[in-house]
């Protein structure tokens, strides 16, 4: 064999192997690609990341309210809300506007932090503790701050994932 047939038979091996190197390669990617996509890990995941960006803004709405501004913020409130919670904080919204608009106060809530603690996408149901920090500015007067923590449960609804019930949780 002369030197070149040696040099352009090694090049076509070289090339073959290469060309499946690539085909193993792409096939692989492929199929990792279509696994990652339909892992129930990932739609679970996802779910959590809705649910608690859901709970999150639910709790602080719900301990955000400027007299001022009454309509709107308890309009927000039933937007977040659903069930029962929903039901009582329209069974006390008179007696509750009445009370905000002679204190006239500005209350503001911002998340520090939050998890989700239950999650069951099956049943629509969900729940969440939020650290808030929530200032309480009486008109004219000096803003008082504190940290609270609230637990949440959330219910899946048409419109998405509601609160259904909130409560401070217990001093540890």
């Amino acid at each position: 064999m002369r030197g070149s047939d040696v040099t352009s038979a090694w090049r076509l091996t070289a090339a073959r192997a290469a060309a499946l190197l690539a085909a193993g390669a792409a096939a692989w990617g492929g199929w990792s690609w279509y696994a990652a996509a339909h892992d129930s890990r990932a739609a679970l995941a996802l779910t959590r990341d809705q649910v608690l960006a859901a709970g999150e803004q639910a709790v602080q709405n719900l301990n955000t309210l400027d007299w001022s501004h009454l309509d709107s913020g308890l309009a927000l409130w039933d937007q977040s809300t659903t069930g029962d919670l929903h039901t009582q904080l329209a069974q006390g919204r008179a007696d509750f506007t009445k009370q905000v608009a002679q204190a006239r106060t500005v209350t503001t809530a911002r998340v520090l932090d939050g998890a989700v603690t239950e999650l069951d996408p099956g049943a629509g149901r969900a729940a969440v503790m939020v650290a808030l920090q929530i200032t309480v500015t009486p008109d004219g007067g000096t803003a008082a701050v504190k940290q609270s923590r609230m637990l949440g449960q959330l219910t899946r609804t048409p419109q998405g994932w509601k609160l259904s019930a909130l409560q401070q949780a217990q001093a540890q």
